[in-house]
């Protein structure tokens, strides 16, 4: 086999990899083109699935994917930046924070971009960036931490919610132009969900309310990801 048809070889199994990796996991790595700036694409759709399953007809991100491919990441010397796509409902709280304290921990630039909703335990990981997107139309929803199956009435257990409501609240004001008492008054809002606490912000209202840097798309996000490359690169490097 010549030097030709080697590289022809190699390249269509680059291509048939990376194929199975956006239909497995939502990820895949752009080029870069004319830039030659190798960026790795996250998507984080549908619930953030944690240590249990959820049922086989729903989207979901397997956080036990992701976080090996962020270890791969940041291993790779090649792989000079990270674009976020979000559009999440929400879901398991250690799951997430687990995701987006991987992503803040990054030493490469990071870029995300909520499309259409970024949810409950969606709000820490839309933040986690270093710079954050939202469409016009898209939505945050903050509420406060809800528990499924048996909860004690106990004092232990409202302890709990506030421990956990708190590592969610500090992160997000760690990783955000947002106050701490600012985003809890928000989390509680009894005013504008009929059936639930919290408040949802719309597009350039998340700009406002300091939780997101900026309203763009995808040109936007790239544009941003691609200039904050060639200004630093990997830090700590």
């Amino acid at each position: 086999m010549d030097e030709n048809q080697e590289a022809k070889k190699t390249e269509k199994e680059i291509g048939q990899k990376e194929d199975e990796n956006l239909k497995e996991y939502g990820q895949m790595t752009l080029e870069g083109g004319g830039r030659r700036q190798k960026i790795h694409l996250l998507s984080i759709i549908g619930e953030v699935e944690g240590h249990e399953n959820a049922p086989g007809s729903s989207k979901t991100t397997k956080y036990d994917h992701v976080l090996p491919s962020l270890a791969a990441i940041e291993d790779n010397e090649e792989v000079e930046g990270l674009l976020v796509l979000l559009n999440t409902s929400g879901g398991d709280v250690d799951a997430g924070l687990a995701i987006a304290e991987m992503i803040a921990s990054l030493s490469i630039p990071t870029v995300s971009l909520v499309l259409g909703g970024s949810h409950s335990i969606g709000v820490p990981l839309a933040v986690s960036t270093d710079y954050s997107f939202i469409v016009p139309t898209g939505t945050m929803m903050i509420h406060p931490v809800r528990m499924s199956g048996m909860v004690i009435g106990a004092s232990q257990t409202y302890e709990y919610f506030e421990m956990i409501q708190d590592r969610i609240l500090s992160f997000i004001t760690e990783h955000s132009s947002i106050g701490y008492d600012e985003v809890k008054s928000l989390m509680l809002n009894t005013k504008m969900l009929t059936r639930d606490l919290g408040t949802v912000l719309v597009g350039r209202e998340a700009v406002e309310n300091g939780l997101i840097n900026e309203v763009g798309g995808i040109r936007e996000a790239l544009a941003k990801l691609h200039r904050m490359i060639s200004d630093g690169g990997r830090r700590g490097r």
